[in-house]
This record gives structure tokens, sequence and C-alpha cells, in this order.
């Protein structure tokens, strides 16, 4: 685990944007996605807004995915193997790069044929408590036509992330501008920030 931890880091402090090809394993993304798959069916997501839980907007020009909650008071198994994992990586991040994490928050994103989400930051202006930004991707065989990936606007290099299956994606939460692109395949993830509150 300590290796893909060490992946993502090494990458982040190379480029700004730490990716890990396999930071969850196929076993848990499978889990996760039909986890997903299930709250779909039984219509427990939501339309996603912008904004935070005071001030919260809802334009689907500008994003159109939905999302649901992960909470440990679900007591799913799998995704407590998730936060087990997150939090172990919180563990060795504030070891290793003494970044003061104290806590965190996920949610499962579904993006439909023809979703989005326009060109944002991530961090609130008036809450900066989210620090860093991560995606993980539960989507198998994942193909050029489909789309859907994540653009992350740099000064000098814009980076093009494909959302395959089992890829993590690490960066801060206030420094990046990044978006997602229509996708042309159902595409899922966790996405979620570390917090220091």
């Amino acid at each position: 685990m300590e290796n893909s931890f060490e992946a993502l880091i090494a990458s982040y402090i190379e480029n700004r944007v730490g990716v890990c090809e396999h930071f969850l394993s196929d076993k848990l993304a499978n889990n996760l996605k039909k986890n997903l798959i299930a709250l779909k069916k039984q219509d427990l997501l939501v339309e996603a807004g912008t904004g935070n839980s005071n001030v919260i907007a809802y334009d689907s020009a500008v994003r159109s995915d939905s999302i649901y909650w992960l909470d440990k008071k679900h007591n799913n198994e799998f995704e407590n193997e998730f936060f087990i994992q997150i939090e172990a990586f919180i563990a060795y991040l504030n070891e290793s790069c003494y970044t003061g994490i104290t806590g965190y928050e996920f949610h499962y994103s579904l993006y439909e044929e023809g979703d989005f989400y326009l060109q944002h930051l991530d961090q609130f202006q008036s809450n900066s408590s989210r620090k860093y930004s991560m995606i993980s991707y539960l989507n198998e065989n994942w193909k050029p036509e489909h789309g859907g990936e994540l653009l992350i606007h740099q000064i000098d290099n814009n980076q093009l992330i494909t959302p395959i299956q089992g890829k993590t994606v690490f960066f801060k939460s206030d420094e990046l501008l990044h978006e997602v692109l229509v996708t042309q395949a159902t595409r899922m993830s966790i996405t979620g920030w570390l917090k220091s509150d």
C-alpha cells in the first residue's frame, strides 16, 4: 500500500498533480462500482451542486453529474475498506510531508452520457478547510472515444487524465483549475477532499 502512496506523492511533488494508476485494487474498485450502480437503481443519487452547505447552487449548464455522499454510518464494508485506505494515506502524508490533514469527505460521482463539469477550483471562498482533492476512478475498459477526461489547467502544461479504473489523482484544492470534459459513456468515480479544520 505504501508504494501506491509514495507514487501519488512523488508525482505530485514533480508535477503538482499526483497520479497513481493502481491506487485502488480491481476488487475494491469493482465492489465500489457495484455499490454506486445499486444506489442509482434505488434512485438515491442527487443532483450535484456548486458551493458549500450554506450557499449551494444547482445549474446543469455548469455541472451535470449526480452524487451520493459516503459515510461511515452506512457501515458498508467496501466503503469502510476505502476509508481505511484513505486514513492510511493521510497518516503517511502527514508523517512524510507534514500536511496537518485532520479529516476528509468523499462522494460517489456519476456522469451519464453528455454530462460534464466546467472549469472550477475545489476550495470555497468562505471556507478554506479543503486542502487536497482526490479522485479515484471506477471505469473498466475505458476507451478514448468515451471522452470524460479530467483536464487540469497549468500555466506550462495542461494535463489530460483518462478516468481508468483504479487510477487516483491528487492535487491542491485551491491551486489548480480543472474540469471534466463531456463524457460519451457512463463515468463513475469517488471524489473527495482531505481537510484541515
